[in-house]
């Protein structure tokens, strides 16, 4: 996170990390996949059903993503506050669907993990 994030929209911060750097002779992560993470701060989203409605519709998202994240480790991190006021309910349809299309438009600017190629084996 101390770096500048690979990717933004309006609520959201999409940072990353290699994972191949050891920390004292170790990797940073045991398996060599896509790691996921999420940051939600009671500034941004002072109701836990709202983080928790966040934090799924981030998982799910990145879930049914067609390309699955290059390998790195990931945070989506909330980066302001979404309107009580236009929002009013943290369950709502509305907030629900505003946060995924957000979160498509996000991860839309990962790029691909580059294919692997199929090798015939004999």
């Amino acid at each position: 996170m101390a770096g500048a994030p690979v990717a933004k929209t309006p609520h959201f911060a999409l940072h990353r990390a290699a994972l191949d750097v050891p920390v004292e002779g170790k990797p940073l992560f045991p398996v060599a996949d896509a790691w996921l993470g999420v940051l939600l701060p009671k500034r941004w989203a002072r109701r836990a059903v709202t983080r928790n409605a966040i934090r799924r519709q981030i998982y799910e998202v990145a879930r049914h993503r067609a390309a699955p994240l290059p390998q790195a480790a990931w945070v989506v991190r909330l980066r302001s506050e979404f309107s009580r006021k236009q929002f009013v309910s943290a369950t709502s349809d509305a907030l629900k669907r505003t946060v995924r299309l957000e979160l498509e438009q996000l991860l839309a600017r990962v790029p691909a993990a580059p294919a692997t190629e199929a090798r015939d084996v004999v």
